[in-house]
């Protein structure tokens, strides 16, 4: 009954609130990142969503597109900009994923949504990530987040999926205020971001 029904009632009257008690602390930081990025506050990308259907997710730019000589973009840590690294490190770049939530292509807690060309890579255990919608937390993201291997990653994912129950998402939800409050696993030793997926060879 939670995960069919009551799961999504809650996923949308939180993310309503939410959207409206931080509405000042949103429109101080589109205006920051919209200085800081020329004029893009909002990274938008292709995700695949619950059964691997895809969706648009939201998040606060945290990098902007300077590029070399060439033409190519300069590595994350030079775009990395100063109000983008204090977005990032607090997980305030994850808030205007509330509007993915509130529009139903993602709940609060599930499997973290990751890129379209990972989908033919993954196992047919891996695949069940995504029999629920994709969360702006999840299990594996307070078991470890970028911290943790790919291979762990996914089975957290699809432990959730086989234990998804509301006491379970309470849970993560008290461990995620927990890991924000402490930056605990944003990032992966030195790197900004999690190495990318190249399967299971």
């Amino acid at each position: 009954m939670y995960k069919k029904i009551f799961k999504r009632a809650i996923d949308f009257l939180l993310s309503l609130i939410g959207l409206i008690v931080l509405s000042p602390v949103l429109l101080v930081f589109i205006l920051l990142l919209t200085i800081a990025n020329s004029g893009k506050p909002f990274f938008f990308q292709k995700r695949p969503g619950k059964n691997g259907k895809l969706f648009t997710i939201i998040k606060f730019k945290t990098m902007n597109d300077k590029k070399d000589v060439n033409g190519n973009l300069l590595n994350d840590a030079v775009r990395l900009t100063k109000v983008g690294n204090f977005v990032r490190k607090t997980s305030l770049d994850e808030i205007p994923q509330l509007i993915n939530v509130l529009i139903g292509n993602m709940s609060l807690i599930g499997p973290r949504p990751l890129l379209p060309e990972y989908l033919p890579l993954y196992n047919s255990e891996q695949k069940k990530r995504h029999l629920v919608r994709p969360g702006i937390t999840g299990w594996a993201q307070v078991n470890g987040r970028n911290a943790i291997s790919w291979q762990q990653k996914f089975e957290y994912d699809v432990w959730y999926v086989e234990n998804l129950s509301f006491k379970l998402d309470v849970q993560i939800i008290i461990k995620t205020i927990k890991k924000v409050l402490n930056s605990d696993g944003i990032y992966a030793g030195s790197t900004i971001v999690m190495n990318r997926f190249k399967g299971n060879n």
